[in-house]
C-alpha cells in the first residue's frame, strides 16, 4: 500500500512517498505554499497520479509533548485535507525531524543553499520512514 507523507510548514510542504509495499520512503518534492486550495489540489493530484492509499502528516509537538502554534496550524490543515481527500489521514509525531534532516544533509556535505531546497522533502521522508517502521513493528507483534 502506497503511503504519502507531508511535512507541513509555513512556507513549504515537504512530500515523501513509499513504494508499493510500504517499505521504503523516498522524498518526492517540495510544494511552495500559496493558497490553501492550491496546496490541497496539488496534494490531491500527487495522490491520484501515484495511487496513494494513505496520508501521514507530521505533527510538530514540542519536546515536552505540548501542542504549540505550528501544531495547531497543522491540525487545521489536516482538517481541511479530510474535507477534500477521501483516504485515511494520520497525524504522526515529527519532533526533531527537521533537525535530524539538517544533520544528515550537513554530514553529506550538502551546501547551505541546496539544503534549503530539500530540507522539507528530507523531513517528510524521515516522518514517513518512522511511520512505516512503526507499522512494520506493530504487524510483526500481531
Amino acid at each position: 500500500m502506497k503511503t504519502l507523507s507531508l511535512d507541513f510548514g509555513s512556507k513549504y510542504i515537504g512530500v515523501a512517498i513509499s513504494d508499493d509495499l510500504g517499505i521504503i520512503a523516498v522524498g518526492l518534492e517540495v510544494i511552495k505554499r500559496e493558497y490553501l486550495k492550491n496546496d490541497i489540489d496539488r496534494i490531491k493530484t500527487i495522490i491520484e497520479e501515484n495511487g496513494v492509499e494513505e496520508l501521514v502528516v507530521g505533527l510538530p509537538k514540542k519536546l515536552n509533548n505540548d501542542v504549540g502554534i505550528q501544531a495547531d496550524k497543522t491540525i487545521a490543515f489536516v482538517e481541511s485535507l479530510k474535507e477534500n481527500i477521501d483516504i485515511p489521514i494520520q497525524m504522526w509525531d515529527e519532533r526533531l525531524t527537521t533537525a535530524e534532516a539538517q544533520k544528515m544533509l550537513i554530514s553529506m556535505n550538502v551546501s547551505r543553499s541546496k539544503r534549503k531546497k530539500v530540507i522539507d522533502k528530507v523531513a517528510a521522508q524521515l516522518i514517513l520512514d518512522s511511520y512505516l517502521q512503526f507499522k512494520k513493528n506493530r504487524k510483526n507483534r500481531e
